[in-house]
């Protein structure tokens, strides 16, 4: 009776050991069972297998303990100890667009900024696109990009099939009534939002009420006609096909910009043009990779930003689909254009800017990863950790960088990331420390070092247990100090010379001086 009573103890608090494993590293059974069955197909458990080890009913074999140990970087023995770890450090994301009350509050109501908003855009060039986009960021960032609606309505049409083929999309859009109409138009030169011309292809566009014109180059490269098609598909379904939306285009401007209006001043069209973007973007990625499926397709493949190429998925998709579906919540995402223009940009952990498609800035540091990479011919991936300084903030990422060719022919480059302190501190690794470790390191190769044997091996670690491929790839390279601005550079060897200290202004000089007299 006392054996009896022992065993059923010692199962209870292994299987709690499990589940407070699980939901510290944000996976759900499903997500654990997929890891288990990616290691060992035979030993893998089901959903409901692992619930009820979870809930003490059933005792794990010694080989799938092995297993779930190995996902979580742990020692078998550890499962067997009396103890648990202390409380798990929370790491719950900053706000990636702080707020912050303002006084007097009557000057910022909504009456006030209706009428002050547009003169602000004005006065300082801002076009209401861009304004628009910068509304629209925010709101993802404070969502986390998580669109839940936007999932469901996508998965209703698409019935969570993954792989989609193109012939299974065209098939979505002849249920849904829709005429597909081909046209033939080549990229040309336009000088859009930069000085540089780039070259600028009509990929597709709406008709009302149920018409979609498709460029015939897009079925050269199929995982884009994919793209442009689904997304039409979505105008369809959350709009009911008005018609009033942007025509889809790549290279030389931006999307969400109404072609037919160059005024610098703020349209309400403008604002409703670029969220109708994102809305049909967002249900087009979510169609084509439904949550789950899309998922543990991911973690199949170890988060490998070009594994699209197996199911006719853009990398683009793949890595801004990434930061939707991924258990964990700490990613950011560029697409750059040279010679420093995001077309665009998530900052899910709230990773300063170094510049963005709003202004460009004169001094942006050049070690950020996506720089680096605009300014190769390379064609390969490459992975880089980076420890960010702003002002007395620290913080440790990694990302990997790829080059790639818009529709039109543009070259780009697209950068996903994942901040590591919160994956850290989530194994109860004291993150600041390792941060500290790897900047010394760097400050002493001049800038850019080897990451330290100590903090190699916690973000390989890291690496398995997020079962992100490219984190240990990264722990493999130097490591480089990077900042928001060059002329404020934390390095010890300053990137740019000499220093020069900032002087505190007059006024305050003065007043201080008369004060103290």
């Amino acid at each position: 009776m006392m054996l009896q009573a022992s065993l059923k103890r010692k199962a209870h608090f292994l299987g709690t050991k499990i589940k407070s494993l699980r939901k510290r590293n944000q996976l759900t059974l499903e997500d654990l069972s997929v890891r288990c069955v990616q290691i060992d197909a035979e030993a893998g458990p089901s959903v409901s297998y692992l619930s009820m080890i979870e809930n003490g009913k059933r005792v794990p074999s010694e080989r799938l303990l092995q297993i779930i140990a190995e996902i979580f970087q742990k020692e078998s023995s550890w499962f067997f100890d009396d103890s648990l770890d202390d409380d798990a450090i929370d790491t719950a994301p900053n706000a990636a667009v702080s707020g912050m009350p303002l006084e007097p509050g009557f000057l910022f109501s909504d009456r006030q900024l209706q009428l002050a908003i547009p003169e602000l855009l004005a006065q300082t060039g801002t076009t209401g696109r861009q304004f628009a986009h910068l509304l629209i960021r925010a709101h993802q960032e404070a969502s986390h990009n998580r669109f839940p609606d936007l999932e469901r309505a996508a998965e209703s049409i698409g019935r969570k099939q993954f792989p989609l083929r193109i012939e299974d999309v065209f098939a979505i859009a002849g249920n849904l009534g829709l005429h597909i109409e081909w046209f033939d138009k080549d990229s040309f030169k336009d000088l859009g939002d930069t000085d540089v011309p780039l070259n600028m292809l009509v990929r597709s566009f709406y008709d009302a009420p149920n018409k979609v014109y498709l460029n015939r180059s897009l079925k050269q490269t199929p995982a884009r006609l994919k793209y442009d098609l689904a997304n039409q598909i979505a105008h369809k379904v959350l709009h009911d096909g008005d018609g009033a939306r942007a025509p889809q285009v790549s290279g030389g401007r931006v999307t969400g910009r109404r072609h037919d209006a160059d005024s610098p001043n703020i349209d309400a069209k403008d604002v409703l043009y670029a969220w109708r973007d994102f809305e049909c973007s967002y249900f087009a990625a979510a169609l084509l990779s439904p949550k789950m499926p899309f998922r543990q397709f991911l973690a199949k493949h170890s988060y490998a930003i070009d594994s699209g190429d197996k199911v006719d998925l853009t990398t683009t998709l793949v890595m801004r689909r990434m930061s939707s579906v991924s258990p964990y919540p700490h990613w950011h995402y560029f697409d750059a254009y040279p010679p420093g223009n995001l077309r665009a940009v998530y900052r899910g952990n709230g990773i300063p800017l170094p510049w963005g498609n709003m202004t460009m800035v004169l001094d942006p540091c050049q070690h950020w990863a996506v720089f680096r990479m605009l300014n190769t011919s390379s064609d390969k991936p490459s992975s880089q950790i980076s420890v960010l300084r702003s002002g007395d903030d620290k913080r440790l990422y990694c990302c990997q960088s790829i080059h790639s060719k818009d529709a039109a022919g543009n070259l780009h480059v697209l950068c996903s990331g994942v901040d590591l302190a919160p994956a850290l501190s989530a194994q109860n690794i004291d993150a600041m420390k390792t941060i500290d470790m790897i900047e010394t390191s760097c400050n002493r190769g001049g800038g850019a070092a080897p990451i330290p044997p100590e903090a190699a091996k916690q973000l390989s670690s890291i690496s398995k247990i997020l079962n992100i491929g490219w984190i240990a790839d990264g722990a493999e390279k130097d490591a480089t100090i990077i900042c928001p601005r060059s002329s404020n550079c934390p390095r010890d060897k300053h990137c740019l010379g000499k220093q020069m200290p900032r002087l505190r202004p007059q006024i305050d000089q003065i007043r201080d001086s008369i004060v103290s007299n």
